[in-house]
């Protein structure tokens, strides 16, 4: 019975890390001024990538400071999701997947 669930989790993992790297992206494309934030759908596509990573990121950002100016806290992130997902592959045992 756990397979469903674990496939669950995995797409929400990869969902999670598919809207971080638009976030990231995004966001140097308005650094660089390549993109700008008066078009419309820039800017809703930032704001909703914003918002909805914010409540991931904001917890690991108090824990860790951005280093020379570079926010380190979607690698973190992203590579605690990946362990997670790895780990519960290895705890489950494979008779109820």
């Amino acid at each position: 019975m756990a397979g469903p669930f674990l496939w669950l989790f995995g797409a929400i993992v990869q969902l999670i890390v598919i809207i971080l790297i638009v976030n990231a992206v995004l966001s140097w494309l308005i650094a660089f001024e390549i993109v700008s934030r008066r078009n419309a759908f820039v800017n809703q596509l930032y704001s909703a990538t914003q918002r909805l990573t914010e409540p991931l990121l904001g917890p690991i950002r108090r824990v860790i400071p951005p280093v020379g100016g570079l926010d380190l806290s979607p690698i973190v992130l992203i590579l605690g999701l990946l362990f997670v997902e790895r780990l519960l592959y290895a705890v489950i045992p494979a008779s109820f997947l």
